[in-house]
């Protein structure tokens, strides 16, 4: 699971198992940490996403993270869309992995070539543009006023 940031910061997480509400909320949590600020999440339409554990989770932490979801299938305003491919084509290139540890290594590899020396980060941001657009037409200037 990962996070981009409007600025190109990336943010990310393996774990094994199901996707879960615990897993999702863990996730926000650690990320709302290291940002040091309020955080503006934007989601997909995952059934987790939507979930009321998930929902009860940003209205207790309003103070450190603010959840927005994005209308139904839109994978043109979700940057972590290309990431996603990236593993997935990482994953499907190898096939077959002896042992969990390998497959683990595969997606954490993947995931660190998207910009090894951390000098590219503009290319997120310009990925966003489109998304950011949108946001602010959806949320009513709300995304804006919390990066001035």
């Amino acid at each position: 699971m990962s996070a981009v940031a409007s600025r190109g910061a990336l943010w990310f997480t393996v774990f094994t198992g199901q996707f879960t509400a615990p897993v999702f909320a863990a996730f926000l949590d650690r990320l709302a940490r290291q940002a040091g600020r309020k955080v503006h999440v934007i989601a997909d339409g995952h059934s987790v996403h939507r979930g009321r554990a998930v929902r009860a989770w940003p209205r207790a932490n309003a103070d450190r993270i603010e959840l927005h979801l994005m209308p139904g299938y839109s994978p043109e305003l979700n940057p972590d869309e290309s990431i996603n491919a990236r593993i997935r084509r990482a994953v499907n290139a190898r096939g077959h992995f002896p042992t969990e540890q390998a497959a683990l290594k595969c997606v954490y590899l993947a995931i660190m070539s998207l910009d090894p020396t951390g000098t590219g980060r503009k290319r997120w941001s310009n990925r966003w543009k489109k998304a950011l657009n949108a946001f602010e037409i959806t949320f009513d200037g709300r995304l804006s006023a919390g990066r001035k």
